[in-house]
């Protein structure tokens, strides 16, 4: 090869990369995230005063789309945190006995966390809540 072919070659390698940054690049539709709330919510919940302790642990996830919504979350995570303790301390013994109860249980959480988000963000960010793990005793 000429050597004066590998320098204009080399010459247009930057431009090429450039034209590739521009504004013709197509990111697609936004990510969808699964943020989880770490660690879980471990915490007590039927105080109904019997002699007995329940207890309760809960790993949850958040699904978003997009950045923006995700650090949304990440910054109300204490506030979402605040609102599912005590969503889970006042659940009853039988509420939290069957899986359509832990399903009931799943649609007020979110419902609860997609209404802290609009009153902080002006939108309810909050696509859907998981119960990755659930755990009573």
């Amino acid at each position: 090869m000429k050597p004066w072919i590998a320098v204009l070659l080399a010459a247009c390698i930057p431009f090429a990369a450039v034209a590739n940054e521009g504004g013709e690049s197509k990111e697609g539709p936004p990510k969808v995230v699964y943020y989880s709330l770490n660690p879980p919510l471990v915490g007590n919940y039927g105080m109904d005063g019997g002699p007995r302790l329940h207890v309760y642990k809960a790993d949850i996830a958040l699904k978003v789309t997009g950045p923006e919504a995700l650090a949304a979350v990440k910054h109300h995570e204490p506030l979402i945190r605040n609102q599912m303790v005590q969503l889970f301390n006042q659940q009853s013994l039988e509420a939290l006995s069957s899986g359509e109860s832990k399903e009931a249980l799943r649609q007020e959480a979110l419902k609860q966390t997609q209404q802290v988000l609009n009153d902080e963000e002006g939108k309810p960010v909050v696509e859907d809540l998981l119960f990755n793990n659930l755990i009573v005793q």
